[in-house]
């Protein structure tokens, strides 16, 4: 059913162009999760023939990211947490769900509002934690727009030079995703160990 809701999104929104693209970005970084592959790779594969600009495609995206991002973190302000579990469930998102986003936020500071944006199944809603821990706007915007960047650039060049093959695409993407996650691991690890030496002092 979920695959159905995708495709028509992509079919439909997808024929708006970069506006489209923006709008299912929102969506992707807010609260409705597809993944941001649907988006991105088929719109760098467009720029690859000359029907797009690359460059506005990565704009759109990012702005997208940010835009729906800063949805999920006024909605943690204003509602609180109480709304987002009793309603949550309609949107694929459960307790459970925003126990652990309220963990990694804690384990990891401010920080992982970039860091989170590199993962997968966090992305979407490390916004919300941050909202109810409200984190200063300003940096929260600039960490979520820094790591959605990275993300963005990565799938829309994933589609520009093989946005023909599938299957490669899924075959970059697992080790890109590898990568990401060990290199973040480490930045977090520098982080923290950063921090302590800081409060040392």
């Amino acid at each position: 059913m979920l695959h159905s809701i995708i495709d028509f999104i992509v079919n439909t929104v997808g024929e708006l162009g970069y506006i489209g693209i923006f709008f299912m970005m929102f969506l992707e970084s807010s609260f409705f999760p597809f993944p941001s592959e649907v988006v991105m790779v088929p719109a760098g594969y467009l720029a690859s023939k000359g029907e797009m600009n690359i460059y506005l495609v990565v704009f759109a995206g990012v702005l997208g990211s940010v835009a729906g991002a800063i949805f999920n973190y006024y909605l943690a302000v204003k509602l609180g947490r109480r709304f987002i579990v009793r309603f949550g469930k309609y949107f694929f998102f459960s307790e459970e769900t925003l126990d652990k986003m309220e963990q990694f936020f804690i384990k990891h500071g401010s920080i992982s509002t970039f860091s989170g944006r590199l993962i997968p199944g966090v992305r979407q809603y490390i916004s919300l934690p941050a909202g109810l821990a409200r984190m200063n706007l300003a940096l929260f915007s600039f960490y979520t727009a820094l790591g959605a960047g990275i993300w963005v650039i990565i799938l829309t060049l994933l589609g520009y030079f093989i946005g023909e093959n599938e299957a490669l695409v899924s075959e970059y993407l697992r080790y890109i995703v590898i990568g990401l996650l060990v290199l973040i691991t480490l930045m977090v690890l520098f982080y923290i160990q950063r921090k302590r030496k800081k409060n040392e002092i």
